[in-house]
């Protein structure tokens, strides 16, 4: 089979390789983003309550972490997304990409000492964090390999107007929440109850189970994984083969990112006149002007009209992405100690600690992807499918929602002072709704918008404007509800109220006010898509 095979060009795959009416492929792609997703999010569940409670960082630092990580998860597909289209291929790019993730995980179950309150201040244990940063280096630098590509073989699975290629990539998007929803019953279970290594290490364990299905698996994906120029990979530069060069550039990365994340909290002054300047949040600013620099020169080149109105809708998709993940993320900032600090988590007889909580989005996604991989089909067959820019808009308009229930919740406190748990679960299964009207869509857009010579550069482009930089957004949404600590614990719940209340209505007037934005633009994005809708 060719090595240059493109969605639009492939012929159908084999129907004797074919499961539930999709082919094979999905599934294999299907069960390793579940295990992949199962360690990331069982980290990701903890990691907040970690730095806090275990090392002993104030919220502001911990918001400050976490955007740097998160920036940086979601950046580096950018180049795993690159390299793969030009160099070594997805099915190549994930294996890669899983190995370091494995490292990365295992290596999180290493915690060191506790930080403790001494007269001098917080004393933490220094060898630990460095174990701590170099391990997040790992993950991020995986994840850039992984993410953006094994999404890419999913579009490759599907023709160009293949009416599955929706609903096959709301499956897909329920392999990643099986996983989000197992891992903070269990992991986070586990490191608040018995020890952060614990939680930790059970997801590294979880990353080793992705890759073996990956590997035994990626024959169903037919060739349509594999380089364009094989020969390529094979040239030698300076005595090393080209591949050989890429694995160790990466490696090399790794250490670069380290070294990075580290800076979380430093902010340096260049002049009176010029901004802050945050060592990630610069990285993510040059790599944001060359990537969409470089897609804009080649667009402007190479692409005829039509090509570049369908990226123009693509690139105002990746803005309603930022909108709803600078919102969402905060389920593993804002929410986590909204629940941990001021709520009553007390419900069918069971107390479930904060981190177990952020488990509830999965499951209602879970729950409602039957729903929605069987609601477009038929809405379709009826001529009544809503177009890609009206589920944007509606996702936006969910994401609002959300936050206005817990501005709700702020103002209800029971008897005892504390919200009550329902409030969280009433705006978890709201927010999922707008997640299923907008994340796998927006996935299935790049596949479909891009040009085919880019698709897993787009990809890539996705994950840095929607995801990377909503990190950024999250953090700073979540500090306008930073509480004073000592020692990691609150001590004023009645301030904490008014704190999250302030914050949730902001965030409650960006998610909805998107939405009006993005229902308006609704007729001319549809225009400019040419019937890919």
């Amino acid at each position: 089979m060719s090595d240059t095979i493109t969605a639009q060009e492939s012929p159908p795959i084999d129907p004797n390789d074919e499961f539930l009416g999709h082919p094979k492929g999905l599934y294999v792609c299907f069960f390793t983003e579940m295990w992949e997703r199962f360690s990331f999010y069982g980290m990701k569940a903890l990691l907040f309550l970690y730095l806090i409670q275990y090392h002993l960082f104030t919220d502001e630092h911990g918001y400050n972490l976490l955007a740097a990580y998160g920036a940086m998860v979601y950046a580096l597909p950018v180049i795993g997304g690159l390299l793969a289209d030009r160099y070594i291929g997805m099915r190549k790019a994930v294996i890669f990409g899983a190995v370091l993730l494995v490292l990365g995980h295992l290596g999180m179950a290493y915690e060191g000492h506790q930080a403790s309150l001494t007269e001098q201040g917080i004393v933490r244990d220094q060898f630990a964090l460095q174990v701590f940063y170099f391990s997040l280096a790992l993950i991020s630098m995986g994840v850039g390999f992984l993410k953006s590509n094994i999404s890419t073989i999913v579009g490759r699975l599907y023709s160009q107007h293949d009416p599955r290629r929706d609903s096959g990539f709301t499956i897909f998007y329920a392999g990643i929440n099986v996983g989000a929803w197992i891992a903070p019953l269990i992991c986070a279970y586990l490191g608040q109850a018995y020890g952060w290594q614990y939680g930790f290490g059970l997801a590294g364990i979880g990353m080793l189970a992705g890759l073996l299905v990956f590997i035994f698996g990626q024959k169903h994906f037919q060739g349509r994984a594999e380089p364009r120029h094989p020969e390529r990979l094979a040239e030698l530069k300076f005595g090393l083969s080209v591949e050989k060069w890429i694995y160790l550039g990466a490696t090399a990365g790794i250490f670069l990112v380290w070294g990075l994340i580290q800076t979380h909290s430093l902010v340096l002054y260049l002049a009176d006149w010029l901004p802050e300047f945050s060592p990630v949040i610069w990285f993510m600013h040059i790599t944001s002007v060359l990537l969409f620099g470089s897609i804009i020169w080649y667009l402007t080149k190479y692409c005829t009209k039509e090509e570049r109105h369908q990226m123009s809708v693509l690139f105002t998709f990746i803005i309603a992405g930022l909108v709803f993940f600078g919102l969402y993320e905060q389920t593993y900032g804002s929410w986590v100690t909204f629940s941990e600090r001021v709520m009553d988590r007390n419900t069918f007889g069971i107390e479930w600690t904060s981190g177990q909580l952020v488990s509830t989005g999965a499951m209602f996604i879970l729950i409602l992807t039957p729903f929605f991989a069987w609601l477009w089909p038929m809405l379709a067959r009826r001529n009544l499918n809503p177009s890609k820019p009206m589920k944007m808009t509606l996702g936006l308009f969910f994401a609002g929602c959300s936050f206005l229930i817990l501005v709700w919740a702020t103002n209800s406190p029971g008897e005892s002072g504390l919200v009550s748990v329902w409030f969280l679960i009433l705006a978890y299964f709201i927010l999922e709704l707008g997640e299923l009207c907008l994340s796998p869509i927006g996935l299935s857009a790049v596949t479909q918008l891009s040009v085919k010579k880019i698709v897993g550069l787009m990809m890539g482009a996705w994950f840095l404007g929607a995801m990377a930089y909503a990190q950024v957004v999250a953090s700073e949404l979540g500090k306008l509800s930073s509480i004073e600590t000592v020692a990691g614990q609150s001590i004023d719940v009645v301030e904490a109220l008014t704190k999250y209340e302030d914050a949730f209505l902001l965030s409650a007037k960006l998610g909805l006010g998107a939405a009006i934005v993005f229902f308006l633009l609704t007729p001319i994005l549809k225009k400019l898509m040419h019937d890919n809708i």
